[in-house]
């Protein structure tokens, strides 16, 4: 069974935020990480401002191609560069270390409607 934290809101495209933080990082889920298997090159977003469900960047795994959405809308206001020598820290971290960006909310409250941890669990099976 996947790892699904609490605190976390999920996309339908499994990407997750943490509303309860001002500047919230946004990475993808165990769930998708286990699904993409090892992960090997991540091209990072551009600092800025994104509107929820924009495409900001791609993973690239031995099996795909993915896109990565923005999950809410606020500003992209860092990159986790690290995954720039070591893209499995995804694989290995998704919820800590493997962290892609970090994004300033615009609404916090729009973090709602996105699945919580439980609707999460159903969505993946």
């Amino acid at each position: 069974m996947s790892n699904v934290p609490d605190q976390l809101r999920y996309r339908d495209s499994h990407e997750w935020v943490d509303p309860t933080q001002d500047i919230s990082p946004v990475g993808i889920t165990d769930h998708a990480q286990a699904e993409l298997t090892d992960v090997v090159f991540v091209d990072l977003p551009k600092l800025g401002s994104v509107t929820a469900g924009q495409q900001v960047c791609v993973i690239e795994s031995v099996k795909a191609a993915s896109d990565i959405y923005a999950p809410v809308s606020g500003e992209i206001v860092e990159v986790n560069d690290a995954l720039n020598a070591e893209p499995g820290l995804i694989n290995t971290d998704p919820y800590g270390a493997g962290w892609i960006f970090k994004m300033k909310l615009s609404s916090p409250d729009e973090a709602a409607s996105l699945m919580d941890a439980a609707a999460y669990q159903v969505h993946i099976g």
